[in-house]
């Protein structure tokens, strides 16, 4: 839904034979992302975790 609203604009570059497998160009205006691996090659995938693990470790758990 959220992709559909900022596409404005698309063109077929090829395989415009193949329907909806053919490639496409799209113009997209102000779509959010979440951006995996930063052009260092720094991967999300390895860094979130552990950022996220010494921010939640400094959270007080309550026992039952």
């Amino acid at each position: 839904y959220l992709v559909s609203k900022a596409i404005k604009g698309a063109r077929v570059l090829g395989f415009a034979d193949m329907g909806m497998e053919a490639i496409y160009e799209f113009d997209v205006v102000d779509m959010p992302v979440t951006v995996a691996v930063d052009a260092g090659g720094t991967s999300v995938h390895e860094t979130g975790p552990k950022e996220w693990q010494s921010r939640i470790g400094k959270i007080p758990v309550a026992t039952v």
